[in-house]
């Protein structure tokens, strides 16, 4: 079995990573300490460390420290967030991972499975000296990119320098919006729109929120309650947290199941299951579409009805970022749940500015969901050729046709 250990003085991620269930973790906040654990002196065995980020440069030292001393760990960057060049370096000294210190007890087993699963593969030095599988665009397939993108660019320059105008002219701010998307092989790039809001968008989004009222948050608020009245405890509990649950006002004979996991707090405890339903409402709520959105300038509303915002995406697909046909890339946000083996195919193909699953959506009047459009993300990248692609081009310019002459 892999030796789990924690390198840290972080105590909400130690509490979570000692509800790992059949794993004995090791917690330590020195790196001379973690590199003496992690030198087994049993043929095979192998560790996972969860290496919390603090200070770079303090951080390079203990990594390079760590990989010198064990050749048989795998480490794990606990992290908030890293930029290109944090993550560069990282990668540079050792890191082999990262994941968000803010994971769940799940997601940390996940990984851990996940690393054990492949144990074989990860830890072997024959196979680490082999290049990690990549995918590769076709070269019939980047040619065609660049030739059409480029034309595309050409043709359309003034619809592009009108656009840019007209944004500029209308309120202050860049023309261009750019948002972190996840695409090919995971990669993360910057997708080029022009800007279609105010510049202040959130300030403007508070100020309809207070004339409005939360009402959502009170509706959330109302289910809530009601659910707790009515809440299942659905995992053994140990005995701290059977107390709890009395002094909570639980009932300790409530039903219990033996595949869910429980989140235990200073003041709570609560199935995992409900704690990330939770989280799910709120990013849900955080995207609620509003009628006559006061944050779309003028210009925004108009080329957000003709799709003009998205040409800026031709310079994507020249740069190499994206393909014209491919699966759509997908927003930091979502991206981060799709990191199952079940879902590894849909990033091992373009990245594109319309794709498979846009056009069958259209077919079937737009109501699709999103198990949906993983599959066909999915099928696309098992099955793309010249010839589907060309049909997939032909259904969306007759949908864009067909969508201005209604």
């Amino acid at each position: 079995m892999i030796g789990v250990v924690y390198l840290g003085s972080n105590q909400e991620t130690q509490e979570r990573l000692k509800y790992i269930p059949g794993r004995l973790v090791q917690f330590t906040s020195n790196y001379r300490d973690a590199a003496s654990i992690c030198v087994s002196h049993v043929r095979n065995e192998h560790f996972i460390l969860f290496f919390e980020q603090n200070v770079r440069n303090e951080d390079i030292t203990a990594i390079t420290y760590i990989k010198k001393k064990c050749k048989n760990v795998y480490i794990i960057l606990l992290t908030h967030e890293l930029t290109k060049e944090d993550r560069e370096t990282y990668q540079k000294c050792g890191i082999n991972d990262t994941i968000s210190v803010n994971s769940s007890v799940t997601e940390l087993n996940r990984k851990i499975q996940f690393i054990s699963d492949r144990e074989g593969m990860l830890f072997d030095e024959q196979t680490a000296k082999h290049k990690i599988l990549r995918f590769k665009i076709p070269i019939w397939k980047r040619l065609f990119d660049i030739f059409f993108s480029a034309l595309g660019i050409i043709i359309l320059s003034p619809v592009f320098i009108i656009t840019a105008i007209a944004i500029r002219l209308e309120s202050k701010g860049p023309i261009l919006f750019k948002s972190k998307r996840v695409g090919t092989n995971y990669t993360v790039f910057n997708f080029l729109k022009f800007r279609s809001m105010y510049i202040d968008a959130e300030e403007k989004l508070k100020e309809v929120a207070k004339e409005a009222g939360n009402q959502y948050a009170e509706m959330s608020a109302e289910e809530k309650a009601e659910e707790d009245q009515h809440e299942v405890i659905t995992a053994p509990l140990g005995a701290e947290a059977e107390m709890m649950m009395m002094d909570m006002g639980m009932e300790s004979g409530m039903m219990i199941s033996d595949d869910e996991v429980m989140l235990v707090g200073d003041d709570y405890v609560v199935a995992e299951s409900d704690f990330n339903k939770e989280k799910e409402e709120e990013i849900s709520n955080a995207f609620v579409k509003i009628e006559n959105d006061p944050r779309v300038t003028k210009v925004g509303k108009f080329i957000r009805k003709y799709s003009i915002d998205e040409l800026p995406q031709l310079f994507n697909i020249l740069k190499g970022d994206m393909s014209i046909v491919g699966n759509r890339p997908l927003p930091l946000y979502e991206a981060e749940k799709l990191t199952a083996d079940a879902s590894i195919d849909r990033f091992m193909a373009p990245a594109g500015l319309t794709g498979l699953w846009q056009v069958e959506e259209r077919g079937k009047g737009g109501m699709m969901s999103a198990e949906e459009r993983k599959q066909l993300d999915i099928t696309y990248g098992q099955t793309y050729n010249f010839a589907l692609d060309m049909k997939i081009i032909f259904r969306t310019l007759t949908a864009f046709i067909q969508k201005e002459n209604v």
